[in-house]
Parts: C-alpha cells; structure tokens; sequence
C-alpha cells in the first residue's frame, strides 16, 4: 500500500468510526479509542505533516464527540453527556483559534472515558447498567477524571509521544 493510499485509510477511518459508534456503541467507541491512539505514529511518518495531523485529529475527535453525544441521548447519564461535551467544545474552539494545545488540558475530554465507561457498563450489565452505574457512580467519576487529567497532561501540556514513553518504560537504556 502506498503512502497516500494508508493516510487515505486511516484518515477515512477515524471519520467513519464514530458514526459506527451511533449503532455500535461498545464497538466503535473502543475502536475509536485504540485508532486515536495510534493515528499520529501511523499519518506523520507516512508524509503527513504536524499540523495537517492535528487538524484533521482534533477534527475526527469532535465528530467522536458529536456521535458520542447522539448515541447516549436516551441514556441516563445524557445531561452530563451533553455538559461534558460543551466543556471540551470550548476547548476545541479555543484549540483552533489559538493553536494553543493547552487549551485541550484546560477543557477536558471527560466525554470519551464516560461514554466508554457507560457503553461497557450496557455491554455486560444489559438492562441492569443503570443500576449499577448509579451504584458506582462515585468510583467511576474518579477514575474518568484521573485518568483524562493524566492523559490531557501527557499529550497537551508535556507533548509526550506515547509511544516513545511507552518505550522507555518498557525496554531499559544501559545506563540508566
């Protein structure tokens, strides 16, 4: 496959995949997550630049958050939804009127994690996950937060490659 054939796949793909998430839940939203992670180590060193990168990223991000928000529109937890995805759309608007990336920290995504929390919660509880979501739900809000902050941090605020990181926590250099 060709260079611009792969940035055509993959580009096509992280548009596709949160529409996936309006039928598939639980699929796409997984899916999704796991191609976001890996888009970046796949476009740039296939010929796309940084900043083409990151605009069509952040763009692929905000129709994940449009579908995110359309397939939990009769779920329970659809107000927070809805609140946590104004939160991020300002820092999205303010990421592409200033280019600033900390604005992405500033305004979290806590959307992503709650909806996957949630979708899982269906996935394996069924007609139960509202139940066991309210139960839990203190302990899930931990969890979201604490790991979306982490996250914002890592990418927005540090600009750490992942996959770099990973490296070095993994494979140990002489010397160190």
């Amino acid at each position: 496959m060709t260079r611009r054939a792969l940035i055509a796949v993959v580009v096509v793909l992280r548009f596709m995949l949160p529409v996936c998430v309006l039928k598939f839940p639980f699929q796409a939203g997984w899916a999704n997550l796991v191609l976001d992670s890996v888009d970046g180590d796949i476009l740039v060193p296939s010929g796309l630049s940084e900043r083409t990168y990151q605009r069509v990223d952040k763009s692929a991000d905000y129709v994940t958050y449009v579908s995110m928000v359309a397939a939990g529109r009769r779920w329970p937890i659809r107000n927070e939804l809805i609140a946590l995805f104004g939160l991020r759309s300002i820092g999205q608007l303010l990421y592409f009127t200033t280019g600033d990336r900390r604005m992405l920290f500033w305004f979290p995504n806590f959307l992503e994690p709650l909806f996957l929390a949630y979708a899982t919660i269906r996935s394996i509880k069924g007609t139960d996950a509202p139940r066991f979501f309210a139960r839990h739900a203190r302990l899930i809000w931990v969890l979201v937060i604490a790991y979306k902050l982490q996250d914002e941090w890592i990418t927005h605020i540090r600009k750490l490659d992942r996959t770099d990181l990973a490296g070095r926590l993994v494979v140990r250099r002489p010397g160190t």
